[in-house]
């Protein structure tokens, strides 16, 4: 049995056209260049306009999920399940050539109220075949994976553990089954140097609450069990950059799930290959701007998986990032006049916005082998 798998960072799936007051940046720019006398005009300006975004980021959004052609989904920021529903039926449904239902979401830890979405093409299995289950209230000491760095940030044992959610989904085909598990992991604090380290503990804590969660879920047979974990983990180790030299950014927070537990096939890519996203930043520490591609979602195999897929298909869709992102990490000419000229994106993509996303999803196509008695 083969089966696509998918993760994707949507960046923002919303029904509200702002998190909080000034907190949704693709208005913001516009609506600095005008003045409002009346707070109740500009709140109806911001939703006209929040509106026309979004209907043109997010039909490259649907572009990117029809090409990338996965039978299952786990998608990152994410409003509400209306949302996620409302998008694949008058977006994605449109053009792909899959038909999708089984939809997840459940609410999770997020302070902006963005989750951890699912989504199966609607043919691959019936409703009771799919066992959904949320680990949003698991905390700190629960996943034994309270420390020192964690009680720094002023975090209590008892406190939550995940920044947004584990989703944990099973699909039980008779013969065999596939269980996902869905993260979202503490983000970095993007614009700061320090807030890479300064965050690394969550994501290990975090980490260390996935691989507990797994063992627990299988037991001792965990390394025979057909498992994945899906998403956003905002950790990596090897970035990139510029002419694609690899850069060893230290510890990433996400190794309690790389030592000897699972695979990570992204290595089986070329070098140049391994990034979902790029960052182009001030640091002031250097005084520079650094440029970085970043694998920062990931697709992590169990040993059984790993072993059955020595060679798995993956595959990186890009044509829905902006054009200020360089497609090839390892082209030296980074100006505007080559970037602005490079091709293979879709139709209406603009140098910053309209975009599918700030990440690129991420498939693999696997075999999912019988399940050993």
């Amino acid at each position: 049995m083969k089966l696509r798998l998918g993760t994707f960072n949507v960046e923002n799936l919303l029904t509200r056209h702002r998190f909080e007051p000034g907190g949704r940046t693709e208005t913001a720019a516009a609506m600095s260049l005008f003045h409002f006398p009346r707070a109740d005009e500009r709140d109806a300006v911001e939703r006209s306009l929040a509106v026309a975004l979004e209907d043109d980021k997010r039909q490259m959004t649907a572009l990117a999920i029809a090409e990338a052609n996965a039978d299952l989904w786990m998608l990152q920021e994410v409003d509400s399940l209306a949302s996620l529903q409302a998008f694949f039926a008058n977006y994605v449904h449109r053009i792909a050539d899959h038909r999708y239902g089984h939809f997840t979401l459940l609410d999770g830890n997020d302070r902006r109220n963005i989750d951890i979405g699912f989504a199966a093409r609607r043919d691959l299995v019936k409703p009771p075949q799919v066992t959904v289950r949320s680990y949003k209230g698991m905390s700190f000491a629960d996943a034994d994976a309270f420390s020192p760095g964690i009680a720094a940030f002023g975090i209590n044992p008892r406190d939550k553990v995940f920044a947004r959610d584990c989703l944990a989904v099973e699909l039980d085909f008779g013969d065999r089954r596939l269980t996902l598990f869905g993260c979202h992991f503490k983000s970095m604090n993007n614009g700061r140097d320090d807030g890479r380290q300064a965050t690394l503990p969550i994501r290990r804590a975090e980490a260390l609450a996935v691989k507990t969660i797994i063992k627990d879920w299988f037991g001792p047979g965990w390394r025979e069990a057909n498992w994945a974990i899906l998403g956003d983990l905002n950790g990596y180790r090897i970035g990139l950059g510029p002419l694609a030299a690899p850069v060893d950014e230290g510890d990433s927070g996400i190794e309690p799930l790389l030592d000897d537990f699972a695979v990570d096939p992204m290595e089986s890519l070329p070098p140049h290959e391994r990034w979902t996203h790029f960052r182009r930043y001030w640091s002031e520490e250097r005084q520079a701007l650094i440029d970085s591609h970043m694998p920062l979602d990931h697709i992590l195999l169990s040993p059984a998986l790993a072993a059955a897929n020595p060679n798995p298909a993956m595959q990186l869709i890009r044509r829905g990032l902006p054009y200020r992102v360089p497609l090839d990490p390892r082209e030296a000419d980074r100006s505007m006049a080559k970037l602005a000229l490079t091709c293979d994106r879709y139709p209406r993509v603009g140098w910053d916005r309209p975009k599918a996303s700030d990440h690129c999803p991420l498939t693999i196509e696997l075999t999912i082998p019988k399940e050993t008695a």
